[in-house]
């Protein structure tokens, strides 16, 4: 049993998978982003020789895991937007009664 009922007409079905894959999309550019600058912040904190990068790391970290928890366990179902979408409208057409 879902806790929301299911959306039952093709719009709102869209307008469903459209929201997934856009969450999705975003979580996958906030990893990459999140990757790119702590790898720079470790290798600035390296020729200080002082291991400080991994504060940041740290803390963003968390904020990156609570942001997928969101993501992937509250919207439980390729990277591009069109592949995630197709992926939901599949996944949204499989739970309509037929």
């Amino acid at each position: 049993m879902h806790p929301h009922p299911l959306p039952t007409s093709p719009e709102q079905l869209e307008r469903l998978a459209r929201k997934r894959a856009g969450a999705k999309l975003g979580w996958y550019t906030h990893a990459g982003v999140y990757v790119l600058v702590n790898l720079f912040l470790a290798f600035v904190s390296s020729r200080s020789g002082h291991a400080w990068a991994i504060y940041p790391a740290l803390g963003w970290g968390l904020g990156l895991l609570i942001h997928g928890a969101a993501v992937w366990l509250a919207m439980p179902g390729g990277s591009l937007y069109s592949q995630l979408l197709e992926r939901e409208r599949a996944a949204l057409q499989r739970q309509q009664p037929h």
